[in-house]
């Protein structure tokens, strides 16, 4: 999620992954001085001073990087500190908001459903929630797919407004939904692409009716604890806390102002990078506003092992997972290899799969890429950095190289969150 949500934001990126890959002897590294347990794979000597370049350059606190790899080792390393104005050091087991990799969660669980006979792709909205614009046309694939159409709450001048003034505001969905459908539709169902949040609050609610228990219980029965993932969560909505450990996290502008670009005024980008521009501190936020969409919080190795359960068809049986992987459609028909978005989940490039997310405070990207086994994980408490690129973003496109050789081209980073349009877009606000 962008300051709110975020387009699977290497789509934002635009990155285009043309090379086979290789990989990652379990490793860990402390701030930007490296303390490692067990041999380091070879490949950590090219990350490392490229990842402590672009966060200098780019005024990110603190990352954590999960690299994991049967060729060539893994590396899990934390670098710089966890807060701005403090010298205590990131560490690999640090909790994180997630963001909109929350998403492939809840896309997950409607798909188990689907494969349980609970529901069907083709049934349309309506039939489990009545009011929603279009509802009888617009299907449960399509509010998956981010094609039903339907406004996004998250670009509501009004709701930012209140995110800015009332930041331990408890949201519902009720309230999330009517925001949006006191707006137009942006098109008909099923004619294009388009990031919304509002679609995976409703696929929430639909979870919850289905299995007579909430949306956090149901990703954890289904999701969390088959998969040992003991460290992930969505909590509740008047929980506004991480647990320990945990950095602050931090964000340029306000919710207002990053509307429409998460770029700062050219003079600020300069006062940023200098350090007499500080983000302000989100840590503590109530994300109630993300529920399904957005809330869920992590560690960096609990993404890597869900990432390979997600790509890898752990969570579905075999049809199921290759109906949401054939999904996957380009998100710019014009520049297909750019990336794709299917029931849930992103295709980054021509590789990895997966999904990122960001939040006031926060960004995370993970991808697996299915060919090669290679994972990777970024988690930063920054969310977007001065010229308004996803902070985790910056970082991936600076490993990209080591795994994917010089081909791995890197597209045009835009600042704008307006999801949908032709040009790759950070966020999906």
């Amino acid at each position: 999620m962008g300051h709110r949500t975020g387009i699977a934001a290497c789509v934002a990126a635009g990155l285009l992954l043309v090379t086979g890959c290789g990989t990652s002897t379990d490793s860990t590294e402390t701030s930007t001085q490296s303390t490692t347990r067990g041999a380091e794979p070879a490949y950590a000597a090219a990350i490392r001073p490229v990842i402590t370049t672009l966060m200098k350059d780019n005024v990110i606190p603190g990352a954590v990087v999960v690299v994991k790899s049967p060729k060539q080792g893994n590396w899990a390393a934390a670098f710089g500190t966890r807060g701005i104005d403090t010298s205590e050091p990131m560490t690999v087991d640090d909790y994180f908001r997630i963001g909109s990799n929350t998403k492939t969660m809840t896309s997950t669980v409607i798909l188990q459903l689907a494969q349980d006979g609970k529901l069907s792709l083709d049934d349309p909205i309506d039939k489990y929630w009545p009011g929603v614009p279009n509802g009888d046309r617009i299907t449960i694939a399509q509010l998956n797919e981010m094609r039903s159409g339907l406004y996004s709450y998250t670009f509501d001048p009004q709701f930012n407004a209140a995110l800015d003034n009332e930041p331990q505001k408890v949201w519902t969905p009720e309230e999330l939904l009517a925001i949006a459908f006191a707006h137009p539709v942006n098109f008909q169902p099923g004619e294009k692409f388009e990031y919304s949040n509002t679609n995976f609050i409703l696929l929430g609610l639909v979870i919850e009716k289905l299995t007579n228990m909430t949306a956090a219980q149901s990703l954890q029965k289904r999701i969390f604890e088959p998969l040992g993932l003991a460290d992930t969560s969505l909590p509740a909505p008047a929980d506004s806390s991480i647990p320990d450990p945990h950095p602050q996290g931090y964000a340029f502008g306000t919710n207002v102002s990053t509307i429409d670009t998460f770029a700062l005024p050219p003079a600020q980008q300069a006062e940023a990078v200098a350090g007499t521009l500080k983000p302000s501190n989100q840590t503590d936020i109530n994300v109630s506003w993300a529920w399904t969409a957005g809330g869920a919080i992590s560690t960096a190795d609990d993404m890597a092992t869900y990432v390979q359960a997600l790509v890898g068809g752990r969570l579905l049986d075999a049809k199921m997972q290759k109906t949401r992987l054939d999904s996957i459609q380009p998100i710019d028909p014009a520049n297909p290899d750019q990336a794709g978005y299917g029931l849930g989940i992103v295709r980054f490039g021509t590789h990895l799969i997966g999904h990122d997310g960001q939040l006031p405070g926060f960004m995370t990207f993970m991808g697996y890429d299915p060919q090669s086994d290679l994972t990777i994980v970024i988690a930063t408490n920054l969310a977007t950095v001065p010229s308004g690129e996803g902070s985790a973003l910056v970082l991936l496109k600076g490993m990209l190289p080591t795994f994917y050789g010089a081909d791995a081209l890197p597209g045009k980073a835009t600042t704008s969150p307006t999801s949908g349009s032709a040009e790759p877009t950070t966020t999906g606000r």
